[in-house]
């Protein structure tokens, strides 16, 4: 089976760009006390940029930067790390000190240093960093989360509501499916159904399903076997269409060039995926749409309509846009 490789820097980033507020409830309690959230938290991409660049550093997709007020009215910045690496880093808390101190120095504010631990070596658990020379004493002492300690407290984290909780669970069986991927489609399969068993809102599971399913990574047919698994199980409970994602979608938009010889199920097959995608995103499909995508037999132009299907803002913009195509 084709090797893939499990996307953590991408959905966590996602994650806490979604979830910020959550992620501190769920990992970091103490902290998340201290802040007013009656004031938005603000991101800093471009000072995290600048805090981070390094000829010795490489980019790191998943830290994240935030401004907060506490309840006393001070503002501080909150680091965040997830070191996602499954070996032995030695200089990590030395790193989590860099950038600490480059944050103060080039911005003076306080700074809080975050990290969360992906890695599956139980005992390498970095929490400070120091030296003392000639009476000079320096040190940097901060919170972390060990993702493994989550295995024996499974049943605490499906009964939990916080969404992080789900993102453990994603983490820590792509972690154990390293090397049994048609595992990792039942455990793939198992959180995304446990998503309606939670009773959440389709806003609230389309965008845990996009987190579970970017991390999580799949060969293609194995993906193929899942989709059809979530098809079945919306079917039946009658519940909106939640999936493909954008993603799948556009890679079979990809593939439909590639069916010669068999055209008629190949054009059969990209109406279907277009109007699937317009469901999902945009609500039922009406007849007249349904109608004129049967007149178009040129799988490129399907191809084109597939991919606005991804993008487009409405049925009706969709709807102008496949008449002019039709008349191509």
């Amino acid at each position: 089976m084709k090797e893939v490789t499990a996307n953590y820097d991408e959905s966590w980033k996602e994650a806490l760009t979604e979830y910020f507020e959550s992620f501190l409830t769920f990992f970091f309690p103490e902290v998340h006390q201290l802040i007013d959230w009656t004031k938005t938290p603000r991101s800093l991409d471009k000072e995290l940029q600048e805090i981070t660049a390094s000829s010795d550093t490489e980019k790191r997709i998943a830290d994240q930067l935030y401004q907060v007020w506490l309840l006393d009215k001070r503002e501080v910045w909150i680091l965040i790390h997830v070191e996602i690496q499954s070996q032995y880093e030695v200089d990590f808390g030395e790193r989590m000190y860099i950038y600490n101190y480059r944050s103060f120095d080039l911005y003076h504010k306080p700074v809080v240093s975050l990290a969360v631990l992906g890695d599956e070596r139980n005992n390498w658990r970095p929490n400070a960093y120091g030296y003392s020379l000639g009476g000079c004493e320096v040190s940097l002492k901060f919170p972390i989360a060990k993702l493994l300690d989550y295995e024996s407290r499974w049943q605490e984290l499906e009964s939990s509501d916080n969404p992080f909780a789900i993102i453990v669970m994603a983490h820590l069986k792509t972690k154990a499916t390293t090397g049994n991927l048609t595992e990792r489609e039942q455990w793939k399969w198992t959180l995304i159904r446990g998503l309606y068993d939670r009773g959440l809102t389709k806003e609230q599971i389309v965008k845990l399903f996009k987190i579970i399913d970017k991390m999580m990574t799949l060969p293609e047919q194995l993906q193929r076997k899942l989709v059809n698994k979530i098809n079945s199980f919306e079917e039946e409970r009658k519940m909106p269409f939640i999936s493909p994602t954008e993603e799948m979608a556009i890679e079979r938009g990809k593939e439909i060039g590639k069916e010669i010889g068999k055209e008629i199920g190949a054009l059969q097959n990209a109406r279907n995926y277009i109007k699937t995608v317009l469901q999902a995103r945009l609500g039922e499909v009406s007849l007249d749409i349904t109608a004129s995508l049967a007149q178009i037999s040129n799988l490129s132009i399907l191809d084109e309509m597939l991919k606005l299907a991804v993008t487009v803002n409405s049925l009706d913009d969709f709807k102008q846009a496949l008449e002019v195509a039709r008349l191509k």
